[in-house]
């Protein structure tokens, strides 16, 4: 009787889910929330997503992913300490010691604006130029150009910090004027690359002689930073002369830009430089408790002009009470659709687009700048995270998330 052997079936391995693999599990976790607490939440999940998360490389493509829509962790005050205001809410709050600048002898700080998580600071006894990174703790010290530090001793000085998508470079742009000629004066900018270790050659433009021929000259403006639309940086001029500064960064070419006639004529001085709606050069010009948006056009010929857009009226969205109608505009935040509204020392953002509103919690000053950037919150928000895994609240939430990325 013959026997007929069966062959045995060897048992399948297991498919590998989707969490199984690294190169998925990296790409999932890439699309967490750009909030200081979301990967302390994912570490505090198993030693291994805890290991991909500390890897350097992934928390440079992590701040990367998210470089276009940064959250606001707070607020850096405008003086020779400049103390951090945080604005988000526990397990998100940043420290404010986290965000503290160390002065030494004879430093005398003074923030000229923040951008791509980088902080551009001025320390005028030293002539020197502080790049800072609060999230890293990098910092870069420059000697500014002769000629720029000449001016900027009889007058105000102001730039702008650039990082490029790599975030291993930056580049800084520094403008000033010089009314040493009344008859010719100039706004001077110069450009330095951390690629090149250099300052760049030194541009000019003729500044327009203005209403007077007084002393106080003209002066590129500190009382708001510069705006980024497009491939150019845009300051305001103000003292002699009230009007627009131009920088385009990839002609390297300085341009005076003026106002519309009548914002002079009716004493609007105080409008907010922005990206106009649909894109390019816009104003934001406050009358009492209203905001108009204008935006600059150029003809078929090449000829430029100012066109009213919308008016927003502030009073009657944020449902303010009469005795709180005293209302200030801060300007953009960054280069996009949201505007600082300052009223009591209550601080509220609108998004001018969807007209939707926030208010931010606490009480801040006039003087500011706002600080947008990515950070992991330390080793005290992961002790928190992991005793709230206990309850499974951390483990829920980020397998509801990553279910979410995978059917989406």
């Amino acid at each position: 009787m013959c026997r007929s052997s069966r062959r045995r079936r060897r048992p399948c391995s297991p498919a590998v889910g989707p969490l199984g693999d690294d190169d998925l599990l990296r790409e999932i976790l890439l699309r967490l929330p750009p909030q200081p607490s979301s990967l302390p939440r994912a570490s505090a999940v198993c030693t291994r997503w805890r290991l991909l998360l500390s890897d350097p490389g992934f928390s440079r493509r992590f701040r990367i992913h998210h470089r276009r829509n940064p959250p606001l962790l707070g607020f850096f005050v405008r003086n020779d300490d400049l103390p951090f205001l945080p604005t988000l809410d526990a397990p998100d709050r940043v420290s404010p010691g986290r965000f503290s600048l160390q002065r030494g002898d004879g430093d005398r700080f003074m923030s000229l604006g923040c951008r791509h998580g980088l902080v551009l600071v001025f320390n005028k006894p030293k002539d020197q130029i502080l790049v800072w990174d609060p999230v890293t703790g990098d910092q870069h010290r420059l000697g500014i150009p002769p000629v720029v530090a000449i001016h900027a001793k009889k007058t105000t000085i102001n730039g702008a910090v650039l990082r490029a998508d790599d975030a291993q470079h930056f580049q800084v742009v520094l403008t000033v004027a010089d009314n040493d000629d009344k008859q010719h004066r100039r706004a001077l900018a110069c450009v330095y690359s951390s690629e090149t270790g250099a300052w760049g050659e030194l541009v000019s433009t003729q500044l327009p002689s203005g209403v007077s021929m007084s002393n106080i000259g003209t002066f590129v403006s500190t009382y708001k930073p510069a705006v980024l639309i497009g491939d150019s940086l845009y300051w305001r001029l103000a003292g002699n002369f009230t009007g627009i500064l131009e920088f385009d960064l990839e002609k390297q070419s300085l341009a005076v830009i003026r106002l519309p006639a009548h914002i002079l004529e009716e004493g609007h001085r105080l409008f907010s430089i922005m990206r106009a709606e649909g894109g390019g050069l816009g104003l934001l010009l406050q009358t009492d408790c209203s905001i108009q948006l204008w935006k600059r056009k150029t003809d078929c010929d090449g000829v430029a002009s100012w066109g009213l857009g919308r008016i927003i009226e502030l009073d009657k969205l944020l449902s303010l009470k009469s005795e709180e109608n005293e209302i200030m505009i801060q300007g953009p935040m960054g280069e996009n659709s949201v505007v600082f509204v300052w009223t009591h020392r209550i601080l509220f953002t609108v998004h001018l687009e969807s007209l939707q509103f926030n208010k931010l919690p606490g009480a801040y000053p006039v003087n500011y700048h706002p600080f947008v950037s990515v950070y992991a919150a330390g080793k005290a928000c992961l002790h928190i995270l992991v005793v709230i895994k206990t309850k499974l609240v951390s483990y829920s939430w980020l397998m509801a998330y990553t279910i979410h990325i995978l059917l989406c």
